[in-house]
């Protein structure tokens, strides 16, 4: 007899699951995967980390942001210091001389006058006296010149001399036969006296003698003074030529002089850039210049002035007696003091544009300075308004709100907004009537930072 014993369910499913999970699982094939999932708790931990990850990047990131903010706030603060404001505008401009004398190549007269080549020069920037030499050309073709005028005009006076001495030796003849052609007239004239005692025939050759000394007088008188007026043209011919001589001579001399050419003022010599040889240039020792070309000053250099040309935009702002401060864009450490000395009254339209107009503006130059030479380009600050010992700060450190004014002050992290009041202003400055105490920090470039704080 079998017996059958009867278990319970659920005990018989719990022995089935342990069964299961205790059973090997079977190898795995080439063809067959197993996934595996990932319990649900290391989830869980991955997502935790990464969000740890990012708070913490994020609140790194904006400490640094915060900290970059600051060093660069405190990089842009200043201090309101008390000072004196200077309102100026800058002009440039070109220095030149006063009172100076041009020196050009001389213009010569008469023949050999073309050719002028330089063999003594002073050199540019030389202190020269009045009366030195500055410049000397080739003379020898006008000292060759001279010498043969010379020699012409010698020639002419020897032959003015030689002419008169003979003029005079045949005037002595022409006299002595004109008295002995008299001496026979008169002599035929006493003969007449006798017609009444000698014969018909005396009286008839005694007539006739008187007739033929007086044509022979007559005669020789009137040659005599033929040959007076022929000899005195003759004369006058030489003395012509021998003046036309002398005149050459005279040119050929002056024209000598002419090429050695001295200093008339004490000063500076300054070389002109002309044209030669295809390019613009300051002339050497040996070039041949044209005559009547301007190639050097000497200028004094105790008196300098600067023209300027000025927009018409900013002559308005200028008048005669204002203080300047002219500095020359070659040496910047040398400055001078000056005032506008004239402004041109008509304005000079400009080569862009029609509605453009420039005026001439000259500014006088106080003190010297061998640096100081014509030419040179300068700078000139014009001195537009002055107040000493005011509150400045710099412009970009105020924000404006219409009628309002007020700048940022305090320290990095707790800047705040102060009104101000404004007084005069440059281009860089301005000045601080009230609201404002002198060693107060205030933040440049406000108008950047004024919505971040």
């Amino acid at each position: 007899m079998k017996s059958t014993v009867v278990g319970n369910p659920a005990s018989e499913s719990a022995g089935r699951q342990t069964q299961l999970s205790q059973t090997p699982a079977p190898p795995s094939s080439g063809a067959e995967h197993s996934v595996v999932k990932p319990p649900s708790h290391r989830k869980r931990n991955i997502i935790i980390v990464v969000a740890v990850l990012a708070v913490g990047g994020f609140l790194a990131l904006r400490s640094r942001n915060g900290g970059d903010q600051s060093a660069s706030l405190a990089q842009q603060t200043t201090i309101v210091k008390r000072t004196d404001f200077l309102r100026r505008v800058r002009i440039q401009g070109t220095v030149e001389a006063v009172s100076f004398h041009a020196i050009a190549a001389p213009r010569l007269s008469g023949p050999g006058s073309g050719s002028l080549i330089l063999t003594k020069l002073a050199a540019s920037g030389k202190n020269v006296k009045k009366g030195e030499l500055l410049v000397e050309f080739d003379r020898q073709t006008q000292i060759k010149n001279a010498l043969d005028r010379q020699a012409d005009y010698v020639d002419f006076v020897q032959q003015i001399e030689k002419k008169k001495a003979d003029q005079a030796a045949a005037q002595a003849v022409d006299q002595t036969a004109l008295k002995q052609a008299e001496n026979l007239m008169q002599s035929a004239a006493l003969e007449l006296k006798r017609n009444e005692i000698v014969s018909r025939i005396d009286v008839e050759k005694n007539q006739q003698n008187f007739e033929e000394a007086k044509a022979t007088f007559e005669q020789l008188r009137s040659t005599f003074d033929l040959k007076r007026r022929a000899a005195l043209a003759e004369i006058r011919s030489l003395e012509i030529q021998r003046d036309r001589a002398k005149s050459s001579m005279d040119y050929a001399q002056k024209n000598t002089e002419r090429l050695a050419i001295i200093s008339p003022i004490d000063g500076i010599v300054v070389l002109n850039t002309i044209w030669k040889g295809g390019q613009m240039g300051e002339v050497q020792e040996g070039d041949e210049v044209r005559p009547g070309v301007p190639f050097m000053q000497v200028v004094n250099a105790g008196a300098m002035q600067v023209r300027a040309r000025v927009n018409q935009a900013d002559i308005s702002i200028l008048s005669a007696g204002q203080n300047v401060r002219v500095g020359l864009d070659a040496y910047p450490d040398l400055s001078f003091g000056g005032k506008i000395e004239r402004i041109a009254a008509i304005g000079v339209t400009s080569g862009l544009s029609q509605k453009v107009r420039t005026f001439q503006v000259l500014f006088t130059i106080d003190g010297t300075d061998p640096k100081l030479m014509p030419d040179l380009s300068a700078s000139v600050d014009v001195e537009l308004a002055k107040k000493p010992s005011v509150l400045m700060v710099p412009r970009d450190a105020v924000v404006t709100n219409g009628k309002e004014a007020y700048v940022l002050t305090g320290s990095v992290g707790s800047f705040e907004k102060k009104q101000v009041k404004l007084g005069e202003m440059s281009d860089t400055q301005v000045v601080i009537e009230s609201g404002l105490e002198e060693g107060a920090q205030v933040l440049r470039n406000a108008s950047q930072y004024e919505k971040t704080i």
